[in-house]
């Protein structure tokens, strides 16, 4: 059985906001201490980046994770797909665990997503209370992401599916390894992983129309960051310092806006802490939800 194997068995297939989606909803190891942890994930991977820490994450505490549609194991239709859609398939799978409250661990295009349920939250359109947040590695500014020349071809293209063979997995897997510090030791097979991920069920083909997030987060930033610097509950942040697409500066400019934030900056590691420094990643996230 192979890691991905055992990610699916670990899951369940659920029809969320009119679509197959997967989802995870794993017990407490042991006794349960904190309330429970939803989790999520970013562009262009899966919830399975959160696989080297997930028993560590659940040792005392519910945790939750979901792939959005278009990536991983859910469903990958030919369709526009937008944040607000992500976040009604979030909101429907909170409801259908009937969780009343929850911690929010977001990366990435994560963090969007979490801004937008946070706004919602905050107009009173999600009646689920959020007890604390934790960041990593996400353009909340966007103005000051320097964004890949992978990601700016895919942004040049037009909102479709591509014709097979214009990218390939190697091509994938080169993407998300040139978000790594450059001192990363991630393994060939755990790159290989997370690109396989991508690109099933022809999920490469529509990578075009899943990046177009960046747009809506261009239009709306005073939405999605706004609610990331202004809801009430307490925010952790934890950075890959050597993040080369979401610079570390972004953390001074969230610091400047919430004084009260906890930070921890993990040095020599990139985009992805989760999976480069799971140990150091892991230690962090805790200590600041706990």
């Amino acid at each position: 059985m192979t890691d991905l194997d055992a990610w699916e068995q670990l899951g369940q297939y659920r029809e969320l906001a009119g679509h197959r989606i997967f989802t995870i909803d794993a017990p407490a190891l042991g006794e349960q201490q904190h309330e429970p942890l939803l989790v999520l994930h970013g562009f262009p991977t899966a919830s399975f980046d959160f696989h080297l820490v997930l028993d560590g994450l659940r040792a005392h505490r519910r945790v939750c994770l979901v792939d959005f549609l278009g990536y991983g194991f859910s469903a990958k239709p030919d369709i526009a797909y937008t944040l607000a859609g992500q976040a009604d398939i979030v909101t429907a799978f909170t409801a259908e665990l009937g969780l009343r409250e929850l911690a929010l661990l977001t990366h990435d295009m994560g963090d969007t997503v979490g801004g937008e349920l946070l706004a919602r939250h905050v107009d009173g359109d999600w009646p689920v209370a959020i007890t604390q947040r934790a960041l990593t590695n996400g353009s909340i500014y966007i103005e000051m992401a320097h964004l890949s020349a992978g990601q700016e071809l895919l942004l040049s293209l037009p909102d479709e599916r591509l014709a097979p063979g214009l990218i390939d997995e190697a091509t994938v897997g080169a993407g998300i390894a040139g978000t790594f510090s450059r001192h990363s030791t991630v393994s060939d097979e755990e790159l290989a992983a997370h690109a396989q991920l991508v690109t099933r069920d022809d999920g490469h083909l529509i990578l075009p129309r899943l990046i177009r997030y960046i747009e809506e987060r261009r239009r709306e930033q005073h939405r999605y960051t706004g609610a990331i610097e202004t809801h009430p509950s307490p925010v952790h942040v934890v950075w890959g310092a050597d993040d080369p697409i979401a610079v570390v500066e972004m953390v001074d400019r969230l610091r400047r806006a919430r004084p009260d934030a906890r930070v921890t900056v993990l040095d020599q590691v990139g985009h992805y802490p989760m999976v480069e420094a799971p140990e150091q990643f892991l230690a962090a996230v805790t200590s600041a939800l706990a």
